[in-house]
């Protein structure tokens, strides 16, 4: 059986990818011209895209919740895990609601004009960027300070 703490860091790939391929895929598909809204082909993979994103990033927040509760039942305290902690609440909060959006975009349709779609893809681009940080502090817990990691015993 999986250890709940061991559950975030299986889930927290997820988003990262999801994120990371939304900003490039809308950000290449406005250069190209492609509407990344509405009921386009590219707004399909664009808005199914971040569904995905949204729902895997709260996932892991849920998780990541969990796995800190149970690290510092353990005794441990850092403040790289308050870091981490409040950067995963503010991209699992603010790509569920991105999510939220995009899906109301497809569902009615929106398209707006090329601006608006440019605007979209630069907010994405932040989000990656915030989700690359969050995810720099979550290696830092596991790979410097070893934060419900077991060490292998050598032998």
């Amino acid at each position: 059986m999986i250890s709940i703490q061991h559950v975030h860091p299986m889930l927290v790939h997820f988003p990262i990818v999801f994120i990371l391929l939304l900003a490039a895929f809308d950000g290449i598909a406005v250069i190209a011209g492609a509407s990344i809204t509405g009921r386009t082909v590219a707004g399909g993979i664009s808005t199914a895209i971040a569904v995905l994103a949204g729902i895997s990033a709260v996932a892991a927040w849920i998780f990541g919740g969990m796995a800190l509760d149970f690290a510092e039942a353990g005794g441990f305290s850092s403040d790289i895990a308050e870091i981490h902690e409040s950067l995963g609440t503010f991209v699992a909060i603010g790509f569920a609601i991105w999510a939220l959006i995009r899906a109301f975009a497809w569902w009615r349709n929106l398209q707006p004009g090329r601006g608006a779609q440019a605007i979209v893809a630069v907010i994405e681009v932040a989000g990656a960027a915030l989700v690359l940080a969050t995810a720099w502090y979550g290696g830092q817990l596991v790979y410097d300070l070893g934060v419900n990691v077991t060490r292998a015993v050598g032998g």
